[in-house]
């Protein structure tokens, strides 16, 4: 049963027979300035992705999409500004200090992704933060500039139809990295900031995303080059510091070294999370299961077209003064006291991770 905190001056300010308009008055405390798109991003046009969404929050989902995000989410639509008042009264009492966005439509992203229980929705967006203060190398000046060298690789992309859910396809290509290349946190920092775009759209935060990983070319130096310190970090953000819902994630051309570098990750995902990894190997069809043909490109036996890596790298491109706007300000907890319990906790428990990954890399030469 979730559990609902009013404030008292939300039910002192409105009464049952007024309208909700009369109930709620947008205060977009601390929301980003409106950027304008780009030339360039006027003349690409993608509209096959939903823009941003407008500054003053307009519910932009479908009846459909507002039946489910009651049944899933806990989502009640009369109630859903007041459910943001709420989380953004205990931001402002219990985090004063904490610099983040407050407007409606950044804090729904956290109620959604936490079912609408505001203690856990705090948490989540404590936890956001606190990813950024952890790993500075991954968050420092973080936009898609920064990373076009992995967008160049083909290391990533979305693919341009959702499938039958409405969930958008992320499809990451590891074996195109090479150690060599450039370092790991690269890859990460490509992956955060697709994740941030494809937040945006109210449509994804209630369908969540499915995640399509190709191991095509993964061999040993890929496999051992994150670690498990590494690998923890990335889970814990993908898992608990990000507000969207990875629904499946569907592995394709694994090779037996994977069960290495499964064992690398698997104790650090949740039960529930760890159920929806799916491995296809080079079974097509067992992948069809799970996603259609009809939105998979020709590359995994699908009817859509080769698969266009240049797209999402366009988008991404073309959203930098957007990105340098989110990413590119002050420490926003700085002067910020977090509880002792919070999930990043910095370097300190390397020594044990690096005992860890010596019995790891073991079972990845084996395996190998």
């Amino acid at each position: 049963m979730r559990r609902r905190r009013f404030c008292s001056r939300i039910f002192l300010a409105a009464s049952p027979s007024q309208s909700m308009d009369d109930q709620h008055e947008s205060i977009d405390l601390r929301s980003p300035p409106a950027v304008e798109p780009s030339p360039a991003a006027a003349a690409a046009g993608h509209s096959w992705f939903p823009g941003p969404p407008p500054p003053i929050y307009t519910c932009t989902l479908t009846p459909e999409l507002v039946a489910k995000a009651r049944e899933e989410l806990q989502e009640k639509p009369e109630w859903r500004l007041r459910d943001v008042q709420a989380l953004r009264d205990m931001i402002l009492k219990e985090q004063p200090n904490l610099r983040t966005r407050l407007d409606d439509t950044f804090l729904l992203r956290f109620l959604r992704a936490r079912k609408f229980d505001y203690d856990r929705a705090m948490q989540l967006l404590l936890n956001y933060h606190a990813g950024r203060k952890a790993w500075p190398e991954v968050f420092q000046d973080l936009k898609p500039s920064t990373v076009k060298h992995v967008l160049d690789l083909g290391f990533l992309t979305v693919l341009p139809q959702p499938d039958p859910n409405g969930r958008y396809i992320l499809c990451l290509r590891p074996g195109k990295w090479k150690p060599n290349d450039y370092p790991f946190v690269d890859n990460v920092r490509a992956i955060y900031l697709t994740l941030e775009k494809l937040i945006q759209p109210e449509e994804t935060q209630v369908n969540g995303i499915v995640i399509l990983a190709d191991y095509t070319g993964v061999g040993m130096s890929q496999a051992s080059n994150p670690g498990p310190f590494l690998a923890k970090k990335v889970v814990s953000i993908l898992q608990d510091g990000f507000p969207i819902r990875i629904k499946a994630v569907n592995i394709i051309n694994e090779p037996r070294i994977f069960k290495g570098i499964f064992a690398i990750i698997k104790p650090f995902l949740k039960e529930k999370m760890a159920e929806r990894y799916i491995l296809h190997g080079s079974d097509l069809r067992s992948l069809h299961r799970n996603i259609p043909r009809s939105v998979l490109p020709e590359e995994y036996g699908g009817t859509a077209g080769q698969l266009d890596m240049c797209a999402w790298s366009r988008l991404l491109l073309d959203c930098e003064e957007e990105f340098i706007v989110e990413f590119c300000q002050p420490d926003p907890l700085e002067g910020v006291v977090l509880p002792d319990s919070m999930l990043f906790e910095g370097e300190q428990a390397s020594g044990q991770d690096d005992d860890t990954f010596r019995g790891l890399r073991s079972q990845l030469y084996y395996c190998y």
